[in-house]
Formats: structure tokens, C-alpha cells, sequence
């Protein structure tokens, strides 16, 4: 049995809706190209208006009553929202979490070790995570393992 025939449907596109792709709206909050507040005009008026200037109108705060839309070269608005984007991107750190494994028997040596290291990874703006391991019978000294954890506090 075949399916029936079903159009593709069609890409929704990133960002803000520009010129015809503004459906719906009959009147905008027209802002033009040298920032000055046009106040509310009719869509076609505007849209006039921003091919006479050569330009895209964009529709800024789709949301608001009536729609705001601003007169400026698209292709350089989204090139300049691009490189927001990526300004925020690179300003932007992830935190890790690293682990430092104890037991409950470790030597003066090997705390100090890892105590430095565990100062390099604050110094670095991560966090740490202190694990506990016990093994066989430490566990039935549980009091030698919270001396080590006090000692790390």
C-alpha cells in the first residue's frame, strides 16, 4: 500500500522574522535606520519605506502590542547577533568537578600531595570532590577515616 504524497514541511528560520516573512500584523512600531521612534504605522507603509531606504525591516519585539520593528541591514544584524554569540561562548567557563580519592591509612606524604593538588584545581576555578575509599577491614575503623576528613576540612 503507498502513502499518500506529503509536502516537506518548511524550515523554520533562525532569528528574527524580516520584510514578508512578517505575516499576521497590520500596523508596527516602526523604529527607522537612524534610530528615531516613528511611532505606529502600517505594515505596507513601512515595508515601503525600508525598501525605499535600500534596507530590511526586521521585526525586533515580535510579542508587544502592536510588534516593534526597526529599518537596518539584516545580513550585518545577524552577522553582529553571530558575534555576540560567540563573544558570550568564549567568556563562558564550565566548571568541573574533580575527584581526589583518600584512604583512610594514607601517609603525611601523600596527603600533602594531594592536598597541592587539590589547591591547583581551586586555584584553576573548579570544584572538588572528596571520596572516602575503605577497603577490607577499615572499615571497622570508620573513626580514622572522619579523622581524615576533618583533616581535610
Amino acid at each position: 500500500m503507498r502513502r499518500p504524497y506529503r509536502a516537506a514541511p518548511t524550515p523554520t528560520k533562525e532569528g528574527p522574522r524580516s520584510n514578508r516573512d512578517i505575516r499576521g500584523v497590520r500596523e508596527v512600531q516602526l523604529i527607522d535606520d537612524t534610530g528615531a521612534n516613528r511611532g505606529v504605522v502600517s505594515f505596507f507603509d513601512a515595508l515601503k519605506i525600508a525598501e525605499d531606504a535600500g534596507l530590511d525591516l526586521v521585526e525586533i519585539a515580535p510579542n508587544s502590542v502592536p510588534p516593534v520593528c526597526k529599518i537596518l541591514d539584516y545580513g550585518r544584524f545577524r552577522f553582529l547577533e553571530q558575534k555576540k554569540a560567540a563573544e558570550a561562548r568564549k567568556k563562558q567557563r564550565t566548571i568541573e568537578i574533580k575527584e581526589i580519592k583518600l584512604r583512610p591509612g594514607i601517609d603525611k606524604h601523600d596527603y600533602d600531595v594531594k592536598m597541592k593538588a587539590m589547591q591547583g584545581f581551586f586555584e584553576e576555578g573548579d570544584k572538588v570532590k572528596v571520596t572516602l575509599r575503605f577497603r577490607g577491614r577499615e572499615m571497622a575503623h570508620q573513626d580514622l577515616g572522619v579523622k581524615v576528613l576533618e583533616r581535610v576540612k
